[in-house]
């Protein structure tokens, strides 16, 4: 099991060092290719829009073919992309590219989990999926100490040429490594009007959508942060690139810390209980810091403290949602896994877009967005997840 969880972690890190190596590059980026702010934000908008919507295929396709073909080809399109990126000689060619890896990326959110329940069920799968988690989560904390680091020495198009290298890795080990775990016997035929039928009825679940958009909205907050950080970090605070990777991963052990907690929280107050307090505390701490910007700069340290509790609320929020907008669904959890991943990359996608029109280069914009995502996640919580009530005996 052990080397299937660093295997498997070694492909699904790939995703995550697209997104997380090169945000300390961001600034660069824009002077580099003489391109404003926002444009820039907006690579990160094109590889989540496509990194969603590639979810949705590669699903499908490796019940069909087998899990390795789709990985093999989804890392060649993500391998041509990052050394496209690295020859991106205006900003809208690198938003091409940055699509068209995270279409190539996608392959990797996907296929680790086919292939951990292809050979495990139960608490070894859930097993094996923690172990996977914790290698995984390693990168918002290494990757952009290790992006600033290249930038150092190759400027920031060396970035997306390490990146190109991960995928290159990442294939041989996919090639000698990782065996095939869907056998011929196990593959079905893409059926697509079954294909409709699920979409229709997962749409048409106002619960599912209901929980898919908390959970879209959560991470959405989390995108906006990702996006607009390293402008306020570096611009408004002074930061270097390497101070700036220190300032984020800070930011993001709150949310990977406490997202390992969410299995013992849950079983302790209950799956629904623990997303009414994970919302709760995330609209808190949102709220407070974005209050504290209208009317005085919280200073850098403010607003970092103000963001760890806020993203560990999201790491309770995000995993547990996932998990109960399945309950109703066992017959095609695969699906519904796959259209949930899809619509909350949209919406971090969409929160992205409608953000970058306000912001100023300060924190401000920023946390106003932080806090917009958290009010819609609380109202969707307020409608959907309310307390049940408990029979009492009656008298008598």
């Amino acid at each position: 099991m052990l080397r299937s969880a660093l295997v498997l972690g070694l492909l699904g890190l790939v995703g995550p060092f697209a997104i997380d190596m090169y945000l300390p590059a961001m600034p660069a980026i824009a002077a580099g290719l003489a391109a404003p702010e926002t444009a820039v934000q907006a690579t990160i908008t094109a590889y989540f829009i496509a990194f969603g919507l590639g979810q949705m295929v590669y699903g499908p396709w490796a019940d069909q073919a087998g899990r390795k073909l789709p990985i093999l080809v989804g890392l060649a399109i993500f391998i041509i992309a990052s050394f496209g990126a690295t020859l991106a000689g205006s900003i809208e060619t690198l938003i091409a590219w940055r699509a068209l890896q995270g279409l190539g990326g996608a392959v990797l959110m996907v296929m680790p989990r086919a292939i951990i329940r292809d050979m495990y069920t139960g608490t070894q799968a859930t097993r094996l999926m923690a172990m996977l988690m914790l290698v995984i989560s390693i990168s918002p904390m290494l990757a952009p100490l290790a992006g600033s680091l290249v930038m150092a020495l190759a400027g920031w198009r060396g970035i997306f040429a390490v990146i190109g290298v991960l995928g290159v890795a990442s294939l041989l080990i996919t090639v000698f490594l990782q065996p095939e775990t869907l056998p011929a016997s196990a593959r079905v035929k893409v059926n697509f009007a079954n294909i409709r039928r699920g979409i229709l009825v997962l749409l048409r679940d106002p619960v599912f959508m209901g929980l898919t958009f908390i959970g879209g909205f959560a991470m959405g907050s989390f995108f906006v942060f990702i996006a607009f950080a390293p402008f306020v970090y570096t611009g408004q605070y002074g930061l270097g690139p390497t101070g700036f990777s220190l300032a984020f991963a800070v930011n993001a052990i709150g949310f990977f810390s406490a997202s390992q907690a969410a299995g013992w929280l849950g079983d302790r107050w209950g799956m629904r209980s623990l997303v009414r307090r994970g919302v709760a505390g995330f609209l808190i701490c949102s709220v407070a810091i974005f209050a504290l910007a209208l009317v005085t700069d919280p200073g850098m340290v403010g607003v970092m403290i103000g963001l760890f509790c806020a993203n560990a609320c999201l790491g309770v929020v995000i995993p547990t949602v996932m998990v109960v907008a399945l309950d109703d669904h066992g017959d095609i959890a695969g699906l519904a896994s796959s259209l949930g991943g899809t619509l909350q990359m949209l919406s971090g996608g969409v929160a992205i877009a409608l953000a970058g029109p306000f912001f100023d280069g300060t924190a401000t914009p920023m946390l106003g967005a932080i806090a917009a995502c958290a009010a819609i996640a609380a109202i969707l919580t307020l409608v959907l997840l309310r307390p049940r009530a408990v029979a009492t005996p009656s008298a008598g």
